[in-house]
């Protein structure tokens, strides 16, 4: 017993001892461990960043030296396939110092070839980047949209940056849709009154408007981006009817929510619901909602005999506000229409001061590729787009294909392209020989359902030299011979095409083709705009420079809101022009100009 005294009296002094120091080591291990992280989060993040985009380090500050002249660097290619860019994106690992701006601009910031920059900062300016400076909000799993990530590896900074009064709004309304999107207590509860009482009015918690498609893809988009703006004027949860041909397009562009309506909705067919038309006629326009059906249908395409005329009208939306179920078909940017309300003009104005680029803020707020759709975008760009020193996107679109020559239309094109200098002369006196050093490449990338036009612009220059001693080296992506509207492999090449053709430096439209329309809007491009030939027609200018980045609005309200015609769009309304391409359609401009 005595032997054991010792030990027992050592093993309370260890305890104590213990005890102290324990908590201390915890402590000082804490500190340490929140410093590395601190320190090393952002350096871990920038790495796994950079193994994701380790594939951008050919961008566009390529010379043809280091190109070479391969036999096939100027013929019109196919995609480029998935496997090669996962191969070479596995060899490009570690090589971030070298990603460039698209189109031989330098990177934003010294913050990749910087090592006296603290990693968080370099995090920070990463994340503004991404997030293209606010417009975006952070907290999506990356690997599940990657090309919300990557995107602006592509492109150009916008010089445009979101007004805080719209970055505010986009936050609101995500909070909004997360709160009554589907899948939430919320949706259900209202979704649930609004269907057993359609017929008669109803207050609901949340308030919905549900988009649904018509014609084809270009249409779709400018469409849903200005029904995106009515959601956001009027606190509506917007909703989207996607069908199979929209499947693996699009990334979801709201955080913890889906925008797509349920398979499962009753109010996927419109053909039993009222329309805004008729309750027009029967003179329904009162604050009760007891006199309200719970569930309009609102027609605002091009096609109607009876457009919805009054739809801008202050009066006519304040009843639509009481109720709380909208479905909307459209295939017009009818952004104009709603800057013609007077309360929606003021918060349109706060939104966006500048207002010439409503198009190219919510349209890449809303459409993100998909991960399918991303590897073929970045594919096909790194391995043919990326190659030049200038990329020229030309799309063509052909109205009338059986009364339209395709010569004319060729001609039409390279008398825009060469008068302006877009592309340049062909000697017709020197044959092309091996390359030379430090030639500048111009890239095309052309955008047509022929294939004749890409063929033909490729000839032209494989055997001869330019005057100006540029390599013009011509591919297309695509070229499906006919429009397939709901067709979901169409609409991923239109997808692809439109996307590739928005990272241009120059741009070359059809007139009044929207798909020209999303491509210039999303890359903030003005572009030139060719004469839309329906016959073989001469005499008239080949193409107009456009003066807005916008698309048009192609039927506009002819009639005020007491009811006289409306003649003079811009005496009445300072920012709306006449569309250059279109005389009939208006577009928002600057007051500038």
């Amino acid at each position: 017993m005595n032997q054991m005294k010792p030990n027992s009296t050592s093993l309370r002094m260890f305890f104590v001892m213990f005890f102290i120091a324990f908590p201390v080591f915890v402590t000082v291990n804490l500190v340490y461990r929140n410093s590395s992280f601190g320190l090393f989060e952002g350096f871990s993040e920038g790495k796994e960043h950079r193994g994701t985009t380790q594939n951008v380090t050919t961008l566009q500050n390529v010379t043809h030296d280091n190109l070479g002249r391969e036999g096939d660097s100027n013929s019109v290619s196919s995609s480029g396939g998935v496997k090669e860019l996962q191969e070479r994106s596995q060899s490009h690992k570690g090589r971030t110092k070298n990603i460039t701006a698209a189109h031989g601009g330098s990177r934003t910031a010294s913050l990749r070839s910087s090592t006296n920059d603290s990693n968080s900062h370099i995090a920070n300016l990463d994340d503004n980047e991404k997030l293209l400076s606010g417009l975006l909000t952070s907290g999506f799993d990356e690997a599940s949209c990657i090309s919300r990530m990557q995107s602006h590896f592509y492109r150009k900074a916008s010089p445009h940056k979101p007004s805080q009064y719209l970055i505010s709004k986009l936050r609101r309304y995500e909070e909004i849709h997360r709160r009554c999107g589907p899948n939430s207590r919320s949706y259900h509860k209202s979704m649930t009154k609004i269907q057993h009482s359609k017929n008669k009015g109803v207050a609901t918690m949340c308030k919905y408007l549900i988009w649904t498609p018509a014609n084809g893809l270009g249409n779709q988009m400018i469409d849903l981006v200005a029904t995106f703006l009515y959601a956001l004027l009027t606190d509506r949860v917007l909703l989207v009817e996607f069908g199979k041909d929209k499947h693996g397009l699009f990334c979801e562009p709201f955080l913890n929510s889906t925008w797509e309506l349920p398979q499962n909705s009753p109010f996927w067919n419109e053909k039993h619901v009222q329309t805004y038309q008729i309750l027009l006629e029967k003179d329904k326009a009162t604050n009760s909602t007891a006199e309200l059906p719970s569930v309009l249908f609102i027609n605002l395409q091009h096609t109607r005999t009876d457009p919805e005329k009054f739809f801008h009208c202050d009066h006519n939306q304040h009843v639509l506000q009481n109720i709380p179920l909208l479905i909307l078909q459209s295939d017009q940017y009818f952004v104009p229409s709603l800057f013609m309300n007077p309360f929606f003009n003021l918060e349109i104005t706060k939104m966006f001061p500048e207002k010439d680029i409503v198009f190219h803020h919510l349209g890449r707020y809303l459409f993100h590729p998909s991960n399918e759709a991303w590897e073929l975008i970045s594919s096909y760009y790194q391995q043919h787009l990326a190659k030049g020193n200038e990329l020229i996107g030309l799309q063509i679109r052909v109205f009338s294909p059986n009364t339209t020559p395709q010569k004319s239309i060729m001609d039409l094109v390279l008398s825009c392209m060469l008068k302006h200098k877009i592309l340049p002369e062909v000697d017709l006196q020197t044959l092309a020989s091996s390359a030379r050093k430090n030639q500048r490449v111009k890239v095309v990338l052309v955008a047509s359902l022929h294939g004749e036009y890409g063929e033909n612009l490729r000839a032209m220059y494989l055997k001869k030299h330019t005057v100006s001693g540029e390599v013009i080296q011509v591919y297309q992506s695509s070229h499906e011979e006919h429009q397939k509207s709901y067709d979901n492999k169409h609409n991923m090449k239109a997808w692809i095409d439109m996307y590739l053709l928005s990272l241009s430096d120059k741009l070359v439209t059809t007139s009044l083709s929207t798909f020209g329309y999303v491509a210039q809007g999303l890359g903030n491009l003005k572009p030139w705009l060719l004469y839309r030939l329906i016959n073989n027609e001469t005499g008239f200018p080949s193409c107009e420079k456009d003066f807005s980045s916008e698309p048009c609005y192609h039927v506009p309200p002819k009639h005020y809101c007491n009811g006289n015609p409306m003649k003079d769009f811009v005496s009445s309304f300072p920012y709306l022009r006449e569309c250059k391409d279109f005389r009939f359609g208006v577009k928002m401009v600057n007051n500038s100009i």
